[in-house]
């Protein structure tokens, strides 16, 4: 399972999206066949979170059988990249650089991965996300 965190605006979406199709449709239809039979067996997957999701307990302790990636971004570059949007309320929420400052450590909490995204293009960073994840060891499944 690989996990993409990080806060709003640091690429989640869109890394997520490019991880399953960097080598144009033929090979996505591949994949995604494949990764739909992997689904039904309750395997692989790519999960982009909310950015406060790594802040619950339940999640935290969810993430420890995942590879979790956090996408890193400045709080500059994510207010760059998301500004404008009507669809996300958080932007007029007050206090919303001191919210970032929080998430950092729960996203370092959480990552056994970080790839750095500001002034990346999500194709470069979606690149990194796999180079990385090559020389890392899977992790194993948490048994209870």
């Amino acid at each position: 399972m690989i996990v993409l965190v990080g806060f709003m605006g640091a690429g989640k979406t869109t890394v997520g999206h490019l991880l399953f199709a960097e080598n144009g449709e033929p090979a996505f239809r591949e994949l995604e066949s494949r990764v739909i039979c992997e689904l039904v067996d309750g395997s692989e997957a790519v999960l982009a979170l909310g950015g406060g999701a790594a802040g619950h307990p339940d999640t935290i302790a969810g993430l420890k059988s995942a590879q979790v990636i956090y996408l890193q971004v400045s709080y500059e570059e994510a207010m760059l990249r998301v500004a404008g949007d009507p669809y996300r309320p958080m932007l007029s929420r007050p206090g919303l650089e001191d919210l970032y400052q929080h998430r950092l450590s729960l996203y370092d909490t959480v990552a056994t991965l970080t790839v750095a995204t500001d002034g990346r293009h999500p194709e470069a960073v979606s690149q990194d996300v796999l180079a990385q994840l090559a020389r890392v060891p899977a992790v194993p499944p948490v048994t209870t």
